[in-house]
């Protein structure tokens, strides 16, 4: 048995780097130096700057506007995801920095969710940025409150707290699905200001028609280092940046190679 192991492992082949692989190699490799630069060069960051984006700019206004009419903000984040979707993580960001300025403002909040953990995992991020904004006792649990798992059932909740409450602003940041222009009408009827996001491009429409203002797509994903300001998250985003520029040129590239069409097949492993 000893003897049969030993001449098959003798006999066999063994290929300890797939050469098919290296044009993966090669691109993690450059992936891993950019975002190193990007988040580790001092001169690099400090040259960096984000673009303006109208939705958040106008976060601190749609609270300020809510504190002036007496009315209360709501903030959902869509029934579409969990607690591990990108979109729900981005939304906690963003509502670690709006929960803040209500806290600054004393305004009356609600954040009404489908999901028991997201609940949960909201609470104690309003309760931590009401505790930094200097004003814990302010801090009101039930105002974060779970509805309904039912997608039609969570909408209907929702639509009901627009309806009686009449929040003069109003944040869609998250997933959503078929209950995101149901929510987005009811907004605009009641004339609250609304700043929605999402990375649905089909729910993407209905919120461009209704809102006020609309995060499209990765726009909800820098979000967080936009309000913030932190130089770690504005790095990643412009490590992103220097690779989507580099795809673009390599797509460039292999078009006019495919045009052309060489003879040679060196290139090819």
């Amino acid at each position: 048995m000893l003897l049969s192991w030993t001449a098959l492992i003798l006999n066999a082949q063994i290929t300890w780097f797939d050469m098919h692989r290296l044009p993966v190699l090669i691109g993690t490799l450059l992936s891993i130096a950019i975002v190193l630069y990007a988040t580790y060069n001092k001169r690099s960051r400090d040259r960096f700057r984000m673009r303006e984006i109208g939705g958040l700019k106008a976060v601190e206004d749609a609270i300020g506007r809510a504190t002036e009419m007496a009315r209360p903000v709501l903030f959902t984040p869509g029934w579409g995801g969990d607690i591990q979707r990108p979109t729900t993580i981005a939304s906690m960001n963003i509502l670690s920095h709006v929960a803040e300025k209500i806290a600054q403002y004393d305004s009356q909040f609600v954040y009404p969710t489908h999901d028991p953990v997201i609940m949960t995992v909201a609470q104690e991020v309003v309760r931590e940025s009401y505790a930094r904004a200097g004003f814990p006792d302010r801090f009101v649990e039930d105002n974060i409150r779970y509805v309904s798992s039912s997608q039609f059932g969570y909408a209907a909740a929702v639509e009901g707290m627009i309806s009686r409450l009449k929040p003069a602003s109003i944040f869609l940041l998250g997933t959503f699905e078929a209950e995101s222009l149901i929510l987005a009408e009811t907004g605009n009827s009641v004339g609250a200001i609304q700043i929605a996001g999402t990375d649905s491009t089909i729910q993407l429409a209905f919120f461009i028609v209704a809102c006020d203002y609309t995060l499209i797509g990765e726009e909800l994903f820098a979000a967080s280092g936009y309000l913030s300001g932190d130089r770690s998250i504005l790095a990643s985003v412009r490590a992103q940046d220097i690779l989507k520029i580099l795809i673009m040129l390599l797509l460039i590239v292999a078009v006019i190679w495919a045009t052309v069409a060489p003879s040679s097949e060196w290139w090819c492993f």
